[in-house]
């Protein structure tokens, strides 16, 4: 199927592993000029190198809005224009109880999960306006809607991710911007493989022995019994980004594999 996206230009944050770098190979594959931006500068050249199209690799601490600024720009003034915005880059943040958790725990997930994103909105949309056309996409989670306790800062900075696109959805469509959100649940992302690891160490037993268990105790609506592949996220990421959803708009796009047992988003 073709997407109707190539030689289109895309930024996607987070690029350099999980989710960014497989959005970023098939967006390669569909012709998108591509604005790639992680923190370590050369880890994301060599994660990315042979995409098969033009690529821009910017280093960005996306917590400072003159940093973002700066991809911005750079994106900008190589390929003239950002038509598409990938946003992925996150971390999962401290985990406890969620009163004895510090400010600062809050803070770190707020300013990367959350106020990332409005500072790249900030920075690309307005010119997507002004050529009525744009694609803004975000990854929120399945904790959004369906919290676990112990991992309150991101449950919230992920909720609120997600509001605030529903918020940009309602006006930005009458200048042909789509801003949506896409909700992973247990992907094979090097976030998720540190969660596992640490689980294994905690249970004496080894990594797929952690992620068996983890399935069977904590994500029962996972019927397939096993983990979602960055591919998979990344083939609803396109979707969403390209001339085919053309009508999609301001929705939550669950790609979790049953994971999230509620009818509504």
């Amino acid at each position: 199927m073709d997407l109707g996206i190539k030689g289109r230009v895309a930024l996607i944050t987070g690029a350099s592993g999980g989710l960014g770098l497989a959005t970023a190979r098939l967006l390669a594959e569909e012709g998108v000029r591509l604005v790639l931006s992680d923190m370590d500068q050369k880890k994301l050249e060599e994660s990315c190198k042979g995409l098969g199209t033009e690529c821009l690799f910017v280093a960005a601490d996306l917590t400072r809005q003159d940093q973002v600024e700066h991809v911005v720009k750079k994106g900008q003034d190589t390929f003239g224009q950002i038509d598409i915005v990938v946003h992925t880059a996150g971390v999962t943040g401290a985990k406890g109880d969620p009163l004895t958790l510090s400010d600062e725990d809050y803070l770190e997930a707020w300013h990367t999960d959350f106020f990332s994103a409005v500072r790249v909105a900030r920075a690309t949309i307005p010119a997507m306006r002004t050529r009525n056309w744009g694609r803004f996409v975000c990854i929120t989670s399945e904790n959004s809607v369906q919290p676990y306790w112990e991992e309150a800062v991101y449950n919230t900075a992920k909720a609120a991710l997600g509001a605030f696109i529903k918020n940009l959805s309602y006006k930005e469509a009458a200048h042909g911007v789509l801003c949506n959100t896409v909700a992973p649940a247990f992907i094979e992302t090097p976030m998720i493989d540190g969660m596992m690891k640490q689980r294994a160490e905690e249970l004496g037993v080894s990594f797929d022995e952690a992620i068996k268990s983890f399935l069977d105790e904590e994500r029962p609506g996972i019927v397939q019994k096993r983990r979602g592949k960055p591919e998979e996220v990344a083939s609803a990421i396109a979707l969403l980004v390209s001339e085919r959803a053309s009508f999609i708009n301001g929705s939550n796009l669950r790609v979790d594999g049953g994971s999230v047992q509620a009818i509504q988003n």
